[in-house]
C-alpha cells in the first residue's frame, strides 16, 4: 500500500508538534483575566487540535453558534499570537522521523488548519521544519481540511502526484482529506484526537502510536 510514496505530509498541531501548552495558556489567560479560576492543562488537551474553537468551548462553554463567539475568538488570537513559541515543542521522535524520511530520499511537507498568521511565525522559530519541503496553511486555498484542496496544493508545489504521498494527521478531518485528494492516510493515535474520538474508526490506511512507526510503514531504517 505504501511502495511509490515519494512524500510525507503531515499535520501540524498534534501530529508534528505539542502546541497544546501555547493553546491552553492563551485561553487561560483570559479566563484569570476575568477572575476565573485557571484550568488544568489537562482539560485543553484533547481539543488543542480544533483550535479557537475547541479552547474556547473547554474555557468558557460557548461554540461558534453563540452571538459573542467572534469577540472571544479575536481576543484568543491576540493572546495565541503573543505565546504561541512560548512552551511548544516536537513531539518526542518527530526530529528523528523527519531526519530519516530526508536521509531515505523523501520529500516531507505539513498541510495545517492553522493560518498563515500563526503558522508562519511558528514554523519559522522551529529549525524542525527547516527541511520542509512546503507548508500549506489553512488559509493558503479558499479551502480547509477536510476538503482536499490543500492536499493537492501541497502535492502540486513538491511536484509528485497525489497517489504519491502519504498523509498523516491526528484529526478525522486529517483522514477525510487525505481519502479524498486520493492519498493513503495514517491516523497519529499520539496526537490530540478529541474528546470520545475513535481514531480506529476513521477508516485510515494505517495506525501509529508514536512518530517513529511511520518509517516502518515506508520500510525505512
Amino acid at each position: 500500500m505504501f511502495r511509490g510514496i515519494r512524500a510525507v505530509l503531515f499535520d501540524l498541531d498534534g501530529t508534528l508538534i505539542d502546541s497544546a501548552p501555547d493553546l491552553g495558556a492563551a485561553a487561560d489567560a483570559m479566563r484569570t483575566q476575568r477572575g476565573l479560576a485557571p484550568l488544568p492543562l489537562e482539560r485543553y488537551r484533547p481539543l488543542a487540535g480544533a483550535g479557537a474553537r475547541g479552547m474556547l468551548r473547554v474555557a468558557f462553554d460557548i461554540d461558534p453558534d453563540h452571538a459573542g463567539y467572534e469577540p472571544l475568538k479575536q481576543e484568543f488570537f491576540a493572546h495565541y499570537e503573543a505565546c504561541l513559541t512560548q512552551r511548544t515543542q516536537p513531539f518526542m521522535e518527530v526530529d528523528r522521523l523527519l531526519a530519516a524520511l530526508v536521509q531515505g530520499g523523501l520529500l516531507w511537507g505539513v498541510v495545517t488548519n492553522k493560518s498563515q498568521r500563526f503558522t508562519t511565525p511558528l514554523t519559522q522559530a522551529m529549525r524542525l521544519f527547516d527541511t520542509a519541503g512546503t507548508i500549506v496553511s489553512g488559509d493558503t486555498t479558499p479551502h480547509a481540511k477536510p476538503h482536499p484542496e490543500p492536499l493537492l496544493e501541497a502535492a502540486r508545489r513538491l511536484g509528485v502526484l497525489p497517489a504519491q504521498c502519504l498523509y498523516v494527521g491526528d484529526d478525522q478531518r486529517d483522514i477525510q482529506a487525505g481519502q479524498a485528494a486520493g492519498m493513503p492516510t495514517v491516523a497519529a493515535h499520539y496526537g490530540y484526537l478529541g474528546l470520545g474520538a475513535d481514531a480506529s474508526a476513521w477508516g485510515a490506511d494505517a495506525e501509529v502510536f508514536s512518530p517513529l512507526q511511520v518509517l516502518q510503514l515506508l520500510e525505512l531504517p
